[in-house]
């Protein structure tokens, strides 16, 4: 189960990483060229919140099988800048507030009157979302940890 686990985790990341960016691209255009906010586009942002709640319920159950994070809190004594406490407090904090952030701007797009009022909302939202979530991955060139781009 936790392979299967790990599996969907890698797919979906780079799938909340893809969904935000064009999202915010979408959100950019529809901003300065002043379209519609169309059906479609309301399915986009619904889409991208959809995506990255999935991606947290699949982390959430992954953080509570780490054997990383069971290690940290049945020895907490290991507080230091390692992998460890970047998996059991850093990452999984920094990645609870990009998609609170995501759901804040999917819901204020939602009620939005103004069809550019609901682009720039979610392009302010979603693009904190998203520099959040790049500041929390684990790149094969961090300080804190590395993990390859894709793992097999």
């Amino acid at each position: 189960m936790y392979a299967i686990l790990l599996f969907l985790h890698g797919i979906f990341r780079w799938l909340v990483v893809t969904s935000l960016i064009y999202t915010i691209v979408m959100a950019v255009k529809g901003y300065f060229e002043n379209t519609p906010f169309t059906k479609k586009t309301d399915l986009i942002r619904h889409s991208t919140a959809t995506i990255a709640h999935l991606q947290l319920t699949i982390g959430f159950t992954l953080y509570t099988q780490s054997p990383l994070v069971k290690y940290f809190f049945t020895n907490p004594k290991t507080f230091d800048l390692s992998e460890i406490t970047f998996f059991s407090i850093i990452h999984g904090t920094a990645m609870l507030i990009a998609i609170i952030v995501i759901t804040i701007g999917s819901a204020l797009a939602k009620r939005k009157v103004n069809d550019r009022d609901k682009f720039k909302t979610i392009l302010i939202y979603y693009s904190i979302a998203l520099l959040i979530i790049f500041l929390a991955i684990p790149w094969p060139f961090s300080p804190l940890s590395q993990r390859p781009y894709i793992r097999f």
